[in-house]
């Protein structure tokens, strides 16, 4: 056996490879693990819960460190308990917010005894051994309040104060601190206490007996924010809510806390109270590094009140959107370390490899310089040498071959993990369901954090979803691909529907919600697509900005003067800056200080899409009181509008058409219409959620589990189509069948039954029962696709149908029973009360036992057109009618057929024939002669 020998410059080479892959491998320093346990008197109310949140925040930078919470319910025993069960795992660090003082002292020495650092928070105890200190200075928040009480009330006045839990230390010192401060003002008399322990319940239960036992009470401190609240309540219901005032201590963000109840005028006054949650962990992690540290850290506290309490919430949701933003780079920052990582793995592969070739380089080079010579000093071996070269090339094919079937699979497995790539792109929608899931699921396995941010991805998936299709309208009217398809109809009751989807919205939010048209009726030439996004939009951008219980009002009119028609939405809101007033109407404008969930296309669209309507919108602001926008129409009809033929369905337009076909004009697939809805009734998750992925890039689809929710949603919503699965528990899909086509409310609406069963008879029962169309699982999605094309085309051409045969046309095909029989019922109580002005669509809705919104989405879908617009027909034609009598005049068909003035009445039939009623009698007249 022969030795192998290596060039120098070769020994260097691998020394130095070999060097480099140890480094690499080198294991990089680890931070210490840290346990850090949190003994927290409660979690009940918002403070303290802002408390953890904070803990959590500062502990997402520390990855090392682990925190143990137990909630003690305010239950002093169950905290002890809790602090010995800490003590005996030895934690690193303790951190205890007492419920009381002195129960605790006895704890905080066994630890100090065990070397377990003791943070105290909020609530000090009796012993002196702890750690550190956090938490504000409760006797100088009482002084603080006791001398703010006295400039409010100028020195002189009846105070009644609301007391924390007896023995803790925060209701100690503040009642100490407010007796200090009020000795100071000899005319400032405390006449009352209520020990309320921190419940609102016992403030609302105690305090009004308190305050008729002391009518000149004139102004109220509470140790908190929760009770002041509770407080205002009660101050409100005796009606003294203008005599006194009422003072609390927290002043936390967000929704029903200190600092919103200051602003809305609910408190005068909130004392500026941390949590300290952060500065908590902060205080344990330098005490566990050895690194120097404060023993008592004193939070600060300042009064907010109207003159600073804007400033103080700018600067909180300008911290929390700064947290925000760090917690989003720290999340990028350990992407990039992961993808690091693996990078440098790959490295480190390569390298490997690297040396592996050059070894095997160094070998080849040096075996051929021993076979060249042992050629030539063995030429007498030749054959030995022949064979061995022949086995040396038979082992370079085998490696050629291997190469090439290494090659293969690499190919191979980056085909597989491409596509398998590209199936994983679900769509943004389905994001929302297991967020969804996870939001609404009895258990309580998330925290409050983890609540916190599963919310934020529901509320920004659905604000992408909405910037989206505002996006995909504001490219059409960019590219010049949407127009404007007029049909004349009532603008008022076009409102009316419109402001109905608000209505619940304002009743929850005791908003007061008003329309005030000028007149009853006021025909116009419109878009209904394009103008329900516009006042959509401005009734949101209302909403959004009016605080509960404001106003909100919406007044329409005509203006002979510039022939147009006036539509304004008041509100009395917070107002547009000044400075923001030139821009916001631009595209993406923000504003100065921008709103959380606002894109800025909002009213750019509207102002947009008015435009395009040839009108204009515009606005009137004053900061602080509200703002007016204001939308004026044409009242005569512009050339540049497309006529549509009414009840026949609108042609699919730029407004309507969706992404694909501004992308690809010439694409052969029409898709189905973008305003189009589905319901589907499956009671299998996984094919109910296959459904609404392959349904929802053409449908706006709804879904139900069971065959009764099924029933309700259709009879509800008045669906397009719907795709229904027979093996649905309890009420099959036969039984659904069944009833939607007996329903007249439901028996136009095109149905698809599914399922499992493929036998002839089982498929000719699904047909019987009302099926439009059966398929067998599995089924191909295109082929679904293309069914439910078809059946809506069928349904159109039943639409027209239906409007040549009250127009008195051929008809074009045969209606179904249940649809004729409706429809002789809808004309029959037309026609019963026809010379009733007054018959408006609450009346035949309440004569078909139906609600509002059934009638007119049934009447749409077999009509193509609103329910006054079809009274407004059937009165025209039978005007026709009449007007061709011998003997009738004007004014008497006029009244006949239910118009307020023969003048109106030659209106709308001018507008309906182009011809006046009188021209039209002369005309048929002379042709009888």
């Amino acid at each position: 056996m022969k030795t192998i020998l290596l060039p120098y410059w070769g020994c260097r080479l691998l020394a130095l490879l070999w060097l480099l892959g140890l480094a690499g491998c080198a294991p990089a320093a680890r931070e210490p693990v840290y346990r850090i346990g949190f003994s927290q008197c409660t979690t009940a109310d918002a403070w303290r819960q802002a408390m953890l949140a904070g803990m959590e925040k500062e502990l997402s930078f520390h990855p090392n460190v682990q925190l143990q919470m137990l909630d003690a319910r305010n239950d002093t025993e169950l905290q002890r308990r809790h602090i010995q069960e800490f003590i005996r795992q030895r934690v690193d660090a303790l951190l205890i917010s007492p419920n009381q003082a002195t129960p605790l002292a006895d704890l905080v020495d066994t630890a100090a005894a065990h070397h377990i650092p003791v943070i105290i928070l909020d609530r000090r105890t009796t012993s002196p051994h702890y750690t550190a200190y956090v938490g504000g200075n409760s006797l100088e928040v009482g002084r603080t309040a006791g001398r703010y009480a006295a400039q409010l009330l100028h020195e002189r006045g009846q105070v009644l104060e609301i007391l924390g839990r007896p023995g803790s230390s925060p209701a100690t010192e503040r009642h100490l601190g407010f007796v200090q401060a009020l000795a100071q003002h000899p005319n400032m008399q405390l006449v009352a206490q209520l020990p309320a322990a921190w419940q609102s319940d016992l403030v609302l239960a105690q305090l009004p007996a308190l305050l008729r036992a002391h009518p000149g009470v004139r102004l109220i401190f509470a140790h908190n924010d929760p009770m002041a609240r509770a407080a205002h309540q009660v101050v409100q219901q005796l009606g003294l809510a203008r005599r006194i005032r009422i003072i609390g201590v927290d002043g936390l963000p967000g929704p029903g806390n200190g600092l919103q109840l200051v602003a809305n005028g609910t408190l005068q006054a909130t004392l500026l109270y941390s949590p300290g949650g952060e500065e908590a962990i902060r205080t344990a992690l330098r005490i566990l590094s050895h690194e120097h540290y404060t023993k008592d850290n004193i939070l600060v506290t300042m009064v907010v009140d109207s003159t600073n309490v804007q400033a103080v919430r700018g600067q909180t949701e300008r911290l929390l959107a700064q947290q925000s933003d760090l917690f989003r780079q720290q999340q990028r920052w350990q992407q990039q370390q992961q993808r690091y990582n693996n990078q440098s793995l790959l490295v480190y592969l390569l390298l490997a490899s690297l040396l592996g070739a050059v070894v095997l380089g160094m070998l080849t080079w040096r075996s051929s310089r021993l076979n060249q010579r042992i050629r030539r000093v063995l030429e007498g071996q030749n054959a030995e040498i022949s064979q061995q070269r022949n086995q040396i090339a038979d082992l370079a094919e085998q490696a050629r071959a291997a190469a090439e079937e290494v090659r293969r699979t690499s190919e191979a497995k980056l085909r597989f993990f491409t596509n398998f790539s590209h199936e994983l792109r679900t769509p943004l929608t389905l994001i929302l369901g297991p967020v969804e899931d996870l939001l609404t699921s009895p258990t309580d396995d998330l925290t409050p954090a983890q609540r916190h941010d599963l919310g934020l991805v529901r509320r920004n998936a659905q604000r992408l979803l909405q910037l989206v299709n505002q996006l995909m309208d504001f490219r059409k009217i960019d590219v010049g691909k949407m127009a404007v398809h007029a049909l004349e109809g009532d603008l008022v009751e076009f409102l009316r529907e419109i402001m109905d989807v608000f209505e619940k919205t304002a009743r929850r939010r005791s908003i007061t919600f008003r329309f005030v048209p000028a007149e009853p009726v006021i025909f116009l030439w419109f878009d209904g697509e394009i103008l329900d996004k516009v006042f959509f939009n401005l009734l949101s951008n209302a909403f959004k900005y009016t605080p509960d219980g404001g106003q909100i009002t919406v007044s329409i009119g005509p203006e002979a003067a510039t022939k147009t028609v006036l539509i304004s939405v008041a509100d009395t809101g917070r107002g547009i800056a000044e400075a923001d007033q030139p821009h916001i109407l631009e595209w993406f404008y923000q504003g100065s200080q921008p709103t959380p969930n606002s894109s800025g296309l909002g009213l750019a669209l509207a102002e947009g899409l008015t435009r395009l309507h040839q009108g204009t919108l515009s606005f009137q602001s004053q900061p602080g009181e509200g703002s007016t926008f204001e939308v004026r129409l044409p009242l005569n009809k512009p050339a540049a509008f497309l006529d549509v033929e009414p009840g026949l369905p609108r042609p699919l337009s730029a407004a309507t058409a969706p992404e694909e076909e501004l992308l690809a004009p010439t694409q052969e697939a029409a898709p189905v219409r973008s305003d189009a809805t589905a319901l589907v009734i499956e009671d299998n998750e996984e094919v109910r959620e296959f459904l609404v992925q392959k349904l929802q890039p053409h449908f706006q689809v709804s879904t139900a589990a069971d065959g009764a929710a099924g029933l309700r949603m259709a009879s509800e919503t008045i669906p397009d189509v719907i795709v229904c699965d027979v093996g649905l528990p309890e009420l099959s899909g036969l039984d659904v069948a069944t009833t939607l086509k007996g329903d007249w409310r439901t028996s136009h609406i095109p149905l698809v039954l599914l399922t499992a069963q493929n036998a002839p008879e089982q498929q000719v029962a699904g047909v019987q029962a009302g099926a439009d169309l059966y398929l067998t699982k599995p089924f191909n999605p295109t082929f679904l696709l293309e069914s439910l094309r078809t059946l809506l085309r069928n349904r159109d051409q039943q639409r027209e149908h239906f409007h040549r045969q009250l127009s008195g046309a051929p008809p074009t095909a045969v209606p179904q029973r249940v649809d004729q029989k409706f429809l002789a019922d809808l004309a029959a109580i037309i026609e019963g009360r026809l010379d009733q002005p007054s018959l408006g669509v609450d009346d035949i809705a309440h004569s078909l036992g139906v609600s509002r919104t059934q009638l007119y989405r049934k009447v749409k879908a077999l009509l193509g057109t609103g329910v006054t617009e079809y009274i407004q027909t059937v009165r025209l034609t039978k005007a026709r009618q009449l007007l061709l009598q011998e003997g009738s005049t004007v004014a008497d068909v006029a009244y006949q057929t239910g118009f307020s003035s023969p003048s109106y009445f030659s209106t709308a039939f001018k507008g309906k024939y182009q011809v006046s009623p009188s021209e039209f009698k002369a005309l048929h007249t002379h042709l009888r002669a």
